[in-house]
């Protein structure tokens, strides 16, 4: 099933497109500079990262904990 049907699918690839750019964004700084056009949503994502990390951790810890054992 598509990740567009499936919400816990979703929530997952939305979580691992956050810490991915986030990631991308502490390791190479320029690659996400622009905040406008196709980058500038994953800058968006990054940002959320960056901001939210502490929400985005346990929402990855919750989501590794439910792929797991449900």
């Amino acid at each position: 099933m598509s990740a567009l049907f499936n919400f816990h699918s979703f929530l997952t690839v939305v979580l691992l497109v956050i810490c991915t750019c986030t990631f991308l964004k502490m390791q190479f700084p320029t690659f996400l500079e622009q905040k406008t056009g196709f980058r500038g949503f994953f800058w968006k994502a990054a940002r959320i990262g960056e901001r939210l990390s502490p929400w985005v951790a346990a929402g990855c810890f919750t989501m590794g904990v439910s792929i797991i054992f449900f």
